[in-house]
């Protein structure tokens, strides 16, 4: 009750004017988020479901529920994307409108305009902050546990018939290829193994029947070969049952997502207790990770300075521009984003700066433009 009565009486400070903002910014905020969501789903995260489905034979409803807490970190992602067409929409609309000039001849200048946004921006910031600190590193973990599960089965989907898939390694090289004829009721039927990651010799096994089991395959009534490098059998082995550990080792790949798993503070610990006999790129990904913590949330902040002077439209056009800016600046940020931190992985610029160069930019340019239209004009 307290808490409620708390929030009522503070929402009645609120200026008409501000409420009329937020009402408008919100509403678009989101909108936005879910829109942004939705294309990155579709074009990327969908994607990686049928390949994990049709590739690896991961069922399913496991690669649903990876794809479903892979959202949190999606939505960190997608943040700072709703904030700025909110922003520019909502300004852009006032200003065609002729609202924003009529305020400016009552007395109240842009920034006053601006600063129900800007609070705005800093609470989204916050929120962005404490999702990424608390719930994705939750949610990364599971995806990844999952993953490694599925694919540690090597599970085929049911009904599947003549199902052919690799197991590559670090090189690009291929260690094994399985075959399976088909699949009814969780049993393979018709299996073929062609193992070639032991050097100088190649293993060849073939059942009439076997399942996928979290220890590793049972194979019924089959024989396994072992042929030489110049093409002869060296050994064959006839066997009723046999159950092989082959298991993708997939731990290096999805060690890549290991920062994303750990909130700031449980990553300074892990950076210092074990970066030790890290090698320089793999040190300036982690330490990239570590300061991206802090500069993806105010990027919401910063993208909100850029987004109000873009904003104001001129007297003389008469159409909206608020979602072609939004796109223009959301793909300029991201396009910086991504040099800034291949440079950074690299070596060639400081970690920090690395995290932090899109924002420094994106600042710079939004104050003075901010400076030119509020103060200048």
């Amino acid at each position: 009750m307290e808490i409620g009565y708390f929030i009522r009486r503070n929402l009645k400070k609120i200026s008409v004017l501000d409420r009329y903002i937020l009402k408008q910014v919100i509403e678009v905020f989101i909108m936005g988020v879910f829109v942004f969501t939705s294309i990155i789903f579709a074009s990327d995260t969908f994607i990686t479901l049928i390949k994990q489905i049709s590739l690896f034979g991961i069922p399913f409803y496991v690669a649903f529920l990876m794809i479903v807490l892979n959202i949190p970190s999606v939505i960190v992602l997608t943040i700072p994307m709703g904030i700025l067409l909110s922003t520019v929409m909502t300004l852009n609309k006032l200003s065609l409108d002729s609202e924003i000039t009529v305020m400016k001849a009552c007395g109240v200048g842009i920034s006053r305009i601006a600063k129900p946004i800007f609070i705005f921006s800093v609470l989204m910031c916050i929120c962005s902050f404490v999702i990424n600190e608390t719930i994705v590193p939750v949610a990364t973990k599971y995806s990844k546990n999952l993953a490694l599960w599925s694919l540690s089965q090597k599970n085929v989907p049911n009904g599947k018939e003549n199902f052919v898939f690799k197991e590559i390694d670090d090189h690009g090289i291929m260690r094994r290829l399985f075959y399976v004829g088909n699949c009814e009721d969780k049993v393979l039927y018709n299996i073929t193994v062609l193992d070639t990651s032991k050097k100088g010799t190649i293993q060849v096994l073939q059942a009439n029947e076997g399942k996928t089991t979290p220890a590793g395959w049972d194979f019924q009534k089959g024989a396994v070969y072992t042929i030489g490098e110049r093409g002869k059998i060296l050994n064959t082995t006839l066997f009723d049952t046999s159950n092989v550990k082959f298991g993708l080792d997939l731990t290096k790949q999805l060690n890549k997502n290991l920062a994303k798993e750990m909130n700031f503070t449980k990553l300074m610990k892990y950076i210092a207790k074990n970066m030790k006999n890290a090698t320089k790129e793999e040190r300036n990904a982690i330490v990239i990770e570590l300061f991206d913590k802090l500069a993806l949330p105010i990027t919401t902040i910063v993208l909100v300075l850029v987004g109000v002077p873009l904003a104001i439209t001129p007297p003389r056009v008469r159409y909206n521009r608020g979602f072609l800016f939004s796109i223009l600046i959301i793909f300029a940020y991201y396009l910086i984003r991504a040099l800034s931190i291949s440079f950074g992985e690299a070596g060639t610029i400081p970690p920090f700066f690395a995290a932090w160069l899109p924002n420094i930019i994106l600042a710079i340019a939004g104050l003075i433009m901010y400076y030119k239209k509020v103060y200048t004009i």
